[in-house]
């Protein structure tokens, strides 16, 4: 066999290998990739099914970047889609090969099941970079024909240049280790800097702050993903934005002196290796405006002088606003301590004090009982009697304030202190003052009871209603209104309100107003701008405070100049029965069969109460923690009647959740419970077939009924 028939059977040969190796490797790595795509379907199932669409996008993008995905999409089994992730453009050159369908466009599916259901489908078009593998092998094979060809050639000369020929063989030996030495470790090479790369995209993509760099001219050069979370607009946009786009003119102005400052230093020293923190205010793309924290830092090229800016930006608005409810605190407890220390020192003043009026408020009484009716001494002691009776008022202000601690704790309901103040000569005395003041008293029936003393809480609303009615010198209008509240959420006003059940005691009016620098000072003895003597005594804001404390309670104020002041007064709520008084509930008119009840409520004080109430009135009942847990519970039981909240603090509320409950079981009755007012989402609950709005907290007769009416629709 001559050597040209050698050469070309060599080169079939390779042709043949070569072939059968890509057909070989396509089906292999075409196994592989379905099997990577069916992996991301199990990984994103539970995603998918509780609808988590952070954590399904962060790993399906991860998912996208590692496997070389074009695109990835999650498909709902009713064709909507769940998530769609699309990768970078490739550079121009694989660009081309995509073209001249060297790297074709693959498209995978599975599917995505839960518990044996297909609830979708993950689609992706994947770029498979088996040319470059095609082209190492190709060029082995290449190499080997070679070798072949010019042994082949050393042997047709082997008897003219036999010595010639081993030499020269064994330096092409050589050279072919070298070169497969160099191939090695090219490979090696390229292999740890993909690597290197996918790391450093990974952190740039997963954490918060976002990393930028810009050109001196102030054009965004890189933006990490990041930004997206942070401004709103995607990297392709942020990209083309200008600085006045993103930051506040007053930002702006700030960091191009602190630059330019930075700049002239450095020119001076030589050192421009330096970097400075700046918080500015930034906008995102839907306008609203948010405190960040900018470190910024030159980039230094080979001659030490800058090239372009580095910076990382941090969004800090939860910090900013754990700082400011720090400070609210903080102020509030220097003017807790504020008070306590006045009260010590009113405690002392108020001892001394009675000691030297107790002669001046008895022995004016022995002595005008001595005095003839027509004796001119007796307008001065009476004079003086009259001054001794309003300094000891002062003094027993003084000693409400200092005492700290109620002693009684009897049940008391609120509305019968006002109405017992209503026929009091303290009230009557007070709108003799102010004949053109009106007074309306809105008070909630069936309010519930507190704990306390009646004579202090008789003492604050006196209080309050004089302080309301000097407000309004040319006459107006007070309104006292009582209600039971409750609270899902902390109120945060003049005082911090926590959640829980309280009493609510309102005096509002239509008077002049506090001013704001006057409102911090209001509840401080005698700091007062009404008529001594006659409108009272400087202290009766600081009775109010001292009450309210020492019914654990809380105190909210708003108020502006010229629009009138409220104040509201939460006293936490007691569930005892006052013993004077008859409940008039007919239990046996509000009982139950035996029917059986859901309770959908997020807080677990509230679903036990419930479950108490409820289960004297005979009932059933069954409790679900959210609105997700009440539909999941009614897709495999059946109840006669649900309770639901209307707010709740996370996921759905009441009108989502009774919304797929009609679709699970139409029909079904219920009615809505929330401890605040009657809101549009509560009418269009009922209007899809709820029954009655009841407010927190329960109260077991207006519940009872409310059940028996819906039971009975």
């Amino acid at each position: 066999m001559s050597h040209r028939q050698i050469n070309i059977l060599t080169a079939i040969l390779l042709t043949v290998s070569f072939c059968l190796f890509v057909v070989g490797y396509e089906k292999y790595t075409l196994v592989r990739a379905q099997a990577r795509i069916e992996t991301h379907a199990r990984i994103i199932q539970d995603a998918m099914w509780n609808y988590n669409h952070l954590g399904a996008s962060e790993y399906l993008a991860l998912a996208a970047d590692t496997d070389n995905y074009q695109s990835l999409t999650v498909t709902h089994h009713n064709g909507d889609i769940f998530q769609e992730i699309r990768t970078e453009k490739p550079g121009p050159f694989e660009s081309f090969l995509i073209h001249l369908h060297l790297i074709p466009r693959v498209h995978l599916l599975a599917q995505v099941e839960y518990k044996g259901n297909i609830i979708g489908w993950v689609e992706a078009i994947w770029l498979p970079r088996s040319i470059y593998v095609y082209a190492y092998v190709f060029f082995a094979a290449v190499m080997v024909y070679i070798v072949i060809f010019l042994y082949l050639r050393v042997l047709k000369a082997k008897n003219v240049m036999e010595d010639r020929v081993q030499e020269r063989t064994a330096e092409l030996l050589s050279s072919n280790r070298a070169l497969k030495q160099e191939i090695d470790n090219h490979a090696i090479a390229e292999k740890a800097l993909r690597a290197s790369e996918e790391k450093h995209r990974l952190l740039a993509a997963n954490i918060n702050d976002v990393i930028w760099t810009m050109d001196l001219e102030m054009n965004f050069t890189y933006v990490s993903p990041a930004t997206t979370r942070m401004h709103g607009w995607q990297l392709e946009e942020i990209r083309t934005l200008k600085l006045d786009s993103l930051i506040s003119a007053a930002s702006l102005d700030m960091v191009a002196n602190i630059l330019a400052d930075n700049l002239a230093e450095a020119a001076k020293t030589g050192d421009y290796n330096r970097s400075v923190t700046l918080e500015i205010d930034q906008y995102r793309k839907d306008g609203t405006q948010f405190p960040t924290e900018v470190t910024v830092s030159f980039v230094l090229g080979d001659d030490g002088y800058p090239v372009s800016i580095m910076g990382v930006t941090r969004d800090i608005t939860e910090r900013k606003r754990i700082e400011k409810e720090k400070q609210e605190l903080q102020i509030q407890l220097e003017r807790s301590k504020k008070m306590e220390s006045l009260g010590l020192l009113a405690g002392g003043v108020a001892h001394d004090l009675n000691n030297v009026l107790s002669g001046i408020v008895s022995y004016p009484d022995m002595l005008l009982m001595d005095l003839a009716p027509d004796s001119p001494l007796k307008a001065p002691i009476e004079t003086m009697k009259e001054s001794g009776q309003k300094a000891a008022t002062i003094v027993q202000d003084l000693l409400t304030l200092a005492r700290r601690g109620v002693m009684a704790q009897d049940v008391l309901n609120l509305n019968d202190i006002i109405e017992a103040y209503r026929e009091s000569p303290e009230h009557h005395k007070i709108m003799t003052h102010h004949p053109d003041t009106r007074i309306d008293f809105r008070l909630e029936p069936h309010l519930f009871n507190i704990k306390g003393s009646s004579v202090h809480l008789k003492k604050t609303l006196m209080n309050l209603i004089s302080n309301a009615a000097e407000a309004q010198p040319l006459g107006g209008r007070i309104v006292v209104s009582t209600e039971s509240r409750f609270l899902d959420y902390p109120i945060r006003g003049y005082n911090t309100v926590n959640e829980g059940e309280y009493i609510l005691l309102r005096v509002k009016d239509s008077g002049e107003g506090i001013g704001a620098e006057d409102l911090n000072h209001i509840f401080e003895p005698f700091y007062t701008k009404k008529k001594m003597g006659r409108s009272g005594t400087g202290l009766g804001l600081a009775v109010v405070w001292g009450t309210v404390q020492d019914h654990h309670g809380y105190i909210d104020v708003t108020s502006q100049k010229g629009d009138g002041t409220t104040f509201d007064l939460y006293f936490p709520l007691s569930r005892e029965m006052v013993t004077a008084k008859e409940t008039g509930i007919d239990l046996a008119a509000i009982k139950g069969d035996q029917e059986r009840l859901l309770v959908v409520d997020d807080m677990e004080s509230q679903r036990k109460l419930a479950v108490h109430l409820l289960g004297h009135l005979n009932y059933q009942v069954h409790t679900a923690e959210n609105g997700e847990a009440a539909v999941q519970f009614l897709r495999e039981n059946t109840v006669d009647l649900v309770i639901l909240d209307m707010l709740m603090g996370v996921g759905m509320d009441g009108l989502e959740t009774y919304q797929k409950i009609l679709r699970l079981h139409p029909g079904q009755k219920a009615i809505i419970a929330s401890g605040f007012a009657e809101t549009a989402r509560v009418k269009e609950a009922q209007r899809i077939g709820a029954g009655a709005y009841i407010k927190k907290p329960y109260i077991i007769s207006v519940l009872g009924r409310a059940i028996r009416e819906a039971l009975r629709a």
